[in-house]
């Protein structure tokens, strides 16, 4: 492999985007400080807020399909925030927060509970990826969630175990990740099972080897280390 995956960075100190200023630091659990200037709100699961701004208004946003998440053990509404003010996000897990600028007419896939906060003019949405976490953990599956630059550039800011890796896939190249090591992929990466039969040797005993074959083009974002968080039975 020529350009095998990148480590992305863990400290940004001047990151901008429309109607926001962020910063992301701390080498354990990393930090996500956000201000914004009123003309954009962000939006989150409630449990990721380390402190704010008082003045800082506070919302609830719907989630379209919120029967199906509530069955599913998941979030049913995100919290939003509006400015002018400051907001700052974090995990409870050592990790890896980095931000995706999303141009119009983007759009990504997002491991469940890898989220940590996006710009409220970006497209949410959910889909169940079946077939996957059944093999690791004995599962029915799991949620992706979806975001959609469909109007103007957007950011979502993600956090990953350990830290995160990023491949760019040319026109059909190949890579095989294992199952928990995908955190993010851009839409246009396509993604299959690869299933090997290994002999052990012992009594005669066989196993299986699983990875994810992910075919470009597009981008590809890889955890070097996987916590699992059940939603599904």
């Amino acid at each position: 492999m020529q350009n095998p995956p990148r480590i992305l960075p863990t400290k940004i100190t001047d990151g901008q985007a429309p109607g926001i200023g962020y910063r992301i630091e701390g080498e354990l659990v990393p930090m996500l400080h956000i201000t914004l200037d009123g003309s954009v709100s962000v939006f989150f699961e409630h449990h990721v807020v380390l402190w704010k701004d008082p003045d800082l208004k506070i919302g609830v946003r719907a989630v379209r399909g919120a029967f199906k998440r509530l069955m599913a053990g998941m979030q049913i509404f995100m919290t939003e925030a509006k400015g002018p003010g400051e907001i700052a996000f974090s995990r409870d897990g050592v990790g890896h927060v980095f931000p995706i600028h999303l141009k119009k007419g983007m759009t990504i896939e997002v491991r469940e509970h890898q989220f940590l906060a996006a710009t409220s003019n970006l497209e949410y949405g959910f889909s169940r990826q079946k077939g996957v976490s059944n093999m690791i953990f004995g599962s029915t599956g799991f949620f992706v969630d979806k975001f959609q630059a469909k109007e103007s550039e957007g950011v979502v800011w993600l956090h990953g175990y350990g830290n995160v890796f990023e491949k760019e896939l040319a026109e059909v190249e190949q890579i095989d990740v294992e199952p928990g090591g995908w955190i993010y992929r851009d839409e246009s990466v396509q993604m299959s099972q690869q299933v090997y039969g290994l002999r052990t040797g012992i009594f005669g005993g066989s196993g299986k080897l699983i990875f994810n074959r992910f075919t470009g083009p597009g981008k590809i974002g890889i955890q070097s280390m996987y916590v699992h968080l059940p939603s599904t039975t």
